[in-house]
């Protein structure tokens, strides 16, 4: 296996054991390769749910501009919504794991078929 299967693996097991998510392997693989090459950067690879400035980022770049999703305060709360499943006090929140439960939050896997 190489290092994304790996990455891939560790955000599969985050989503069972951290979110209590049963994740669809095949729509986790398609949102990690749609991260591109910042899975492999420690700073990039994780969401700071504490910085208002990443949130931000997470809302325009994934849900506006990859979902096509229009901006309204329903975003944020999905975003704040995730950030509580996923543990405000897990340290390292997974970009891949995030992005994965808001896609199937707003029910856009099609974006990723």
């Amino acid at each position: 296996m190489g290092k994304r299967d790996d990455l891939i693996a560790q955000y599969a097991d985050d989503l069972k054991t951290k979110c209590g998510v049963s994740p669809d392997m095949d729509l986790l693989t398609k949102v990690t390769i749609g991260c591109g090459p910042s899975i492999y950067d420690a700073d990039a690879a994780t969401v700071a749910s504490s910085q208002p400035s990443e949130l931000e980022t997470v809302k325009n770049n994934f849900l506006i501009k990859k979902l096509g999703l229009a901006d309204g305060p329903e975003l944020d709360k999905a975003i704040s919504s995730v950030v509580e499943t996923y543990g405000k006090s897990e340290r390292n929140k997974y970009r891949a794991v995030v992005y994965y439960m808001l896609t199937k939050h707003f029910a856009k896997e099609a974006v990723y078929s």
